[in-house]
């Protein structure tokens, strides 16, 4: 069974997340970015989520962390909860 690790950035828009992610790729350390900024309470420990399987998170985050490219920003993406940004830190098949 597939299982995956990631962190995640959590915030209430799109225009907000956009700014957030071109600050990450300008070389603004992800993990502070989500401390400072993350609506969710993994951004105490820099948006990690853990591991996890498919089903486990919300059907976007599924679709992006079992797809997309390991170690890239992915977003924004939206949920019930808000716009987050991605990044897959490790995937098993």
């Amino acid at each position: 069974m597939a299982r995956a690790s990631a962190r995640h950035i959590l915030v209430p828009d799109e225009e907000t997340c956009l700014k957030l992610k071109a600050d990450i790729e300008g070389g603004t350390d992800f993990a502070e970015v989500a401390k400072e900024h993350s609506q969710c309470p993994s951004g105490r420990s820099g948006g990690d989520l853990g591991e996890f399987g498919p089903g486990q998170m919300v059907k976007e985050f599924d679709t992006v962390v079992f797809n997309e490219a390991l170690n890239t920003v992915h977003g924004p993406v939206q949920t019930q909860f808000g716009y987050h940004l991605l990044e897959i830190t490790s995937r098993t098949e």
